[in-house]
C-alpha cells in the first residue's frame, strides 16, 4: 500500500469517524439488550405476580417482587443515558446521576423491608445520596450556564422531544417549556 494512502487512513479526521461509530455500534449493542432484560424483567415480573396471588403467604415473594420493580427502574434509567447519548454524541451526566441514586434508593428499600439497616449504613447513605444529589444539581446548573454563555436559549433539531415527557422542559436543556 502507498505511503500516501495509509497516512490519509489514519489521519486525525477518518480515525475520529470510525471512533464515533464503533462507540455508537457498541452502545447500540448495549441499548438493545438492556431493552430485552426489561422486557424479560416485565415479564418475570407478570409471573411472579400470579405466583404471589396463587400463595400469598411467603413474604419472601413479596421482597423479589419489589427487588424486581426496583431494578426495572435502574434498567430504564440507564437506557435514558443511552438513548441521551445518541441525541447528543455524549453521555449525560444527570441521566448517569439519576441512575446512581436509583440505585442507592433501592439499596436502601430493600435493606430497611427486611429491616437489615444499621444507624451507620444509614449515615453513609444518607452522605452518598446528597453528594449524587448535589453532583446532578451541579451539573444542571453548570450545563444552563454553559448555554447563556454560549448566546443564550439554541433552537432544538426537529424531531427531537422536549422534556422528558414529551412537553414542558427538561433539566438537561436549559429552554422554558410551551
Amino acid at each position: 500500500m502507498d505511503r500516501s494512502k495509509l497516512t490519509a487512513l489514519f489521519d486525525e479526521h477518518n480515525l475520529k469517524r470510525v471512533f464515533d461509530r464503533v462507540i455508537r455500534g457498541v452502545f447500540a449493542i448495549i441499548l438493545a439488550l438492556i431493552t430485552a432484560s426489561v422486557i424479560i424483567g416485565v415479564v418475570h415480573l407478570f409471573y411472579k405476580l400470579v405466583e404471589l396471588i396463587l400463595h400469598p403467604t411467603l413474604p419472601d415473594r413479596y421482597m423479589a417482587m419489589i427487588t424486581s420493580i426496583l431494578t426495572l427502574f435502574i434498567l430504564i434509567e440507564l437506557s435514558r443515558s443511552l438513548v441521551g447519548y445518541f441525541d447528543t454524541q455524549r453521555l449525560r451526566l444527570t441521566f448517569i446521576a439519576d441512575a446512581a441514586i436509583v440505585f442507592v434508593l433501592r439499596e436502601i428499600m430493600i435493606d430497611l423491608f427486611m429491616h437489615k439497616l444499621p444507624a451507620a449504613d444509614i449515615y453513609a447513605y444518607s452522605a452518598l445520596l446528597f453528594v449524587l444529589s448535589a453532583l446532578r444539581v451541579s451539573s444542571v446548573l453548570v450545563n444552563l450556564q454553559e448555554r447563556r454563555l454560549r448566546g443564550g436559549h439554541q433552537r432544538r433539531p426537529r424531531g427531537r422531544r422536549s422534556g422528558a415527557r414529551g412537553g414542558g422542559s427538561s433539566p438537561d436543556s436549559g429552554e422554558p417549556g410551551p
